[in-house]
């Protein structure tokens, strides 16, 4: 080996590893839906790839992080997992506002759980901006032997709300996870004008500061109603 080796490895050895580039954009997406139908196991299949066979109920609100890389830009999603149950309501209702995406999820095998998506729409319809993206999801398809919901019935209730996508996924099988969240990310980029998405972009560069951990005042309920 040459004498110039050594002092060419030493080199290579000494050379700074760029940092990385930091997100372009940040979005906030929540999960909504019934006590036990999965919310909590699709994020965390999603953001972590684990599967957890008896998670805890959600007690008010918990959010992951994840960075994803779409249409050339790099965004940092803020996933907030709310609560079920109907005594949280008044907690999780404030992070609809500044949501730019809403997941709702049934579980395929609990007909209660479907019945409950009327009592969730409203919700929605009240807090939410009305601007933002909808994505139905029909959740524990790995129990296919046990469902009491037709996918059909699933379809049929989406196409009732404008512009809500449908989809069946399996967070147990990781099956459609990651699909449904990049879709509905590809979505809300695709919906805002160019003009608008650049102004967004050069104001989101994220700093040092720590994610928040209470969101903005409850919203006002807005008049108007994305369905009746």
């Amino acid at each position: 080996m040459g004498a110039g080796s050594p002092a060419l490895s030493g080199g290579q050895g000494r050379r700074r590893k760029q940092p990385p580039r930091p997100a372009d954009f940040k979005l906030q997406v929540i999960i909504i839906g019934s006590r036990g139908v999965g919310k909590t196991s699709l994020m965390e299949r999603f953001t972590d790839d684990t599967f957890c066979e008896a998670c805890k109920s959600t007690v008010g609100v918990d959010f992951k992080i994840k960075t994803v890389e779409l249409r050339g830009k790099k965004i940092r999603l803020q996933i907030w997992d709310t609560a079920g149950q109907e005594r949280f309501n008044s907690i999780t209702s404030a992070y609809y506002r500044s949501a730019k995406g809403i997941i709702l999820v049934y579980d395929i095998t609990k007909k209660e759980t479907f019945d409950d998506l009327p009592k969730w729409m409203k919700m929605i319809d009240k807090y939410a901006s009305e601007d933002a993206e909808l994505l139905l999801v029909g959740n524990k398809l790995d129990c296919e032997t046990d469902r009491e919901i037709t996918r059909q019935q699933g379809e049929k209730f989406a196409q009732q709300i404008t512009g809500m996508r449908f989809c069946e996924a399996s967070a147990k099988d990781n099956f459609n996870v990651d699909e449904i969240f990049l879709k509905l990310v590809d979505d809300i980029l695709k919906k805002m004008p160019l003009d608008i998405l650049r102004n967004e972009l050069s104001n989101s560069i994220l700093s040092l500061q720590p994610e928040p951990e209470i969101p903005p005042e409850l919203p006002p309920p807005r008049p108007h109603v994305r369905c009746c």
